[in-house]
């Protein structure tokens, strides 16, 4: 009986949520004394999991699921969690991972616990800490089914180094074309930049920024920082930027560890999909501003000379220390 740990890919290489739940399966794992199966979908090197704690690893190779397909996703990962008797089974946060848990749920007839920070309180009974209340405050919550589904909070409980020898075994599960009967018709994509959902830094913009022809103080302050870009549902809906990168209650949830915010006043909905950053910096020339009483640092000044002077110290100090 192991932990299984559903980890992400694309074009073959690992994200780094894989190895984020890798490192939970395994904490988990020393718990109840066992080891960590990580089921994977047409990924390679594998034994950069074994760093992170997986012992053993199903790997899945079908080009029918190069794409994401939750119905198709899940079935295979019950088969694996019956295959290895696996009671555990961890799963990221991110879009895919949120679409298949309840599916997976329904499938094992398990109890599913999204948005889970720290390694379980204890195993018997089984309680976790999870964010709630718009990430607000905390719950621990027991966990009552036989089998259990965790979905651990992006950026909460970090990388940790574990070695293991991670063997890999070629898994072959059974699925028909009833598990195809949903299709995606569009993949929302950034090439050649970090995505929302992969990144540690997020430099947001709103309103204050005055339309969409000076976005490139946002992605050169976002450049230098190696961050991913995005901005508030106003922005998105004039057409501004893309809606992919709205970030929010009704848009994409960010859980980063450090989130700039330029010229966003701070809406309740926006500050709620957003107060999981671990640190959260805000520039403003409202002093008002509803943000900054949710801010860990504030600048009260016009975006427009303060990110420019910004950049200019951060690419004077990365060349310092290069």
């Amino acid at each position: 009986m192991s932990i299984l740990v559903y980890t992400e890919s694309e074009n073959g290489k690992f994200k780094k949520n894989a190895f984020e739940v890798a490192s939970y399966a395994k904490a988990v794992a020393d718990q109840m004394g066992t080891s960590v199966t990580a089921i994977s979908f047409n990924a390679s090197e594998h034994e950069n999991l074994g760093a992170y704690g997986v012992s053993k690893v199903l790997n899945v190779t079908h080009d029918i699921l190069k794409t994401f397909n939750a119905e198709a996703y899940a079935k295979v990962i019950a088969q694996g969690a019956e295959k290895e008797g696996a009671k555990v089974v961890v799963v990221s946060s991110s879009a895919n991972s949120k679409f298949l848990a309840p599916i997976l749920a329904a499938k094992l007839k398990a109890g599913y616990v999204p948005n889970v920070v720290a390694a379980p309180d204890s195993t018997s009974p089984f309680k976790v800490k999870r964010t709630a209340f718009s990430n607000k405050g905390f719950a621990h919550t027991e966990i009552s089914t036989d089998i259990k589904i965790i979905g651990v909070s992006n950026n909460a409980f970090g990388l940790k180094e574990n070695q293991a020898d991670a063997q890999v075994e070629d898994f072959s599960p059974e699925l028909g074309d009833g598990d195809f009967s949903v299709k995606s018709v569009d993949i929302d994509k950034v090439a050649g930049k970090v995505t929302i959902a992969d990144a540690e830094i997020v430099v947001s913009g709103g309103r204050g920024m005055k339309g969409p022809e000076n976005w490139g103080m946002i992605e050169e302050l976002a450049d230098v920082l190696g961050a991913a870009t995005a901005c508030s549902k106003p922005v998105s809906d004039m057409g501004w930027r893309p809606h992919g990168e709205h970030v929010g209650q009704t848009g994409k949830p960010v859980a980063a560890n450090l989130y700039v915010a330029v010229g966003i006043s701070g809406a309740i909905q926006h500050l709620a999909g957003v107060s999981a950053s671990k640190t959260k910096v805000v520039i403003n020339n409202d002093p008002e501003a509803p943000f900054f009483k949710a801010a860990d640092y504030g600048i009260v000044g016009d975006a427009f000379e303060v990110v420019p002077k910004l950049v200019e110290k951060l690419k004077e100090f990365k060349a310092q220390n290069a």
